[in-house]
């Protein structure tokens, strides 16, 4: 905990960066580890799990829940439309039906390390990063955190995902979409906890998706993209145009 605490007192925004860059390439390697042996995300949960707890651990220790918003959302969840839109959002895939992507074991491996995932980007980008910077410049904290999180899905042209550039590069706008989203849920609830269970739960939903299903309703796999992708901007924007005329929670 002491190497955390320097890097810390040295410069927020370095060490969220440093947190963002040892995400990205452990997890990377973990899931072609994982990949190699067979078995969907068998080294990815229980690493991604390992730096959720050193994290979680971390800020407990330095005393900073509250600073990074782990705490209950302070605005009633009825003025936060009840979360609804982001329901929605998580919901979507099952509008096609569902079907069980793995077997049982691959599955819990899927769920445990998408459930980090949510936590680990979360706390990095929103809470890290952003607050990092916010203290100095919220618009630019604002923009910042957003649009690197998209960006950061990149990697996945690179990675052992089998991601074509322009599936990456939708998922990208996709993700800067929702990263304004969740910027602004945690500045209008005053807590991090409804950004971090959506995004677990909506990575975790993708192991019951049914993709076949899509493409035959939708017509193409480019056309599934095109969906998912409106349904951000149109779901997404109006939720964010909402969110934005509440008042924002001190913190």
């Amino acid at each position: 905990m002491k190497l955390l605490d320097r890097l810390y007192q040295r410069n927020e925004i370095a060490f969220a960066i440093i947190w963002i860059v040892a995400y990205v390439v452990i997890a990377s390697f973990a899931d072609s580890a994982s990949r190699e042996l067979g078995i969907e995300k068998c080294v990815t949960a229980p690493v991604l799990a390992i730096m959720s707890i050193v994290l979680w651990a971390w800020v407990g220790h330095a005393g900073l829940k509250h600073k990074y918003g782990l705490v209950a959302p302070i605005t009633p969840a009825t003025r936060m439309l009840l979360y609804l839109p982001l329901i929605i959002i998580a919901l979507y895939r099952f509008c096609f039906g569902a079907t069980m992507k793995y077997p049982v074991p691959e599955t819990a491996f899927f769920i445990v390390s998408m459930l980090c995932v949510g936590f680990l980007e979360e706390m990095i980008f929103r809470g890290l990063l952003f607050r990092g910077m916010a203290k100095d410049n919220l618009t630019a904290a604002i923009i910042v955190s957003a649009i690197t999180f998209g960006i950061g899905h990149i990697v996945n042209v690179f990675n052992a995902s089998g991601q074509d550039l322009i599936e990456t590069l939708v998922q990208v706008a996709f993700a800067i979409i929702i990263g304004f989203v969740m910027v602004f849920v945690l500045l209008k609830s005053g807590s991090l906890w409804p950004c971090i269970i959506f995004h677990g739960v909506y990575n975790s939903l993708s192991a019951f998706s049914d993709e076949a299903a899509q493409i035959a309703t939708l017509g193409s796999e480019f056309n599934v993209i095109l969906f998912v992708l409106g349904l951000a901007v149109v779901v997404g924007g109006g939720y964010l145009a909402y969110l934005a005329k509440l008042p924002s929670v001190k913190g």
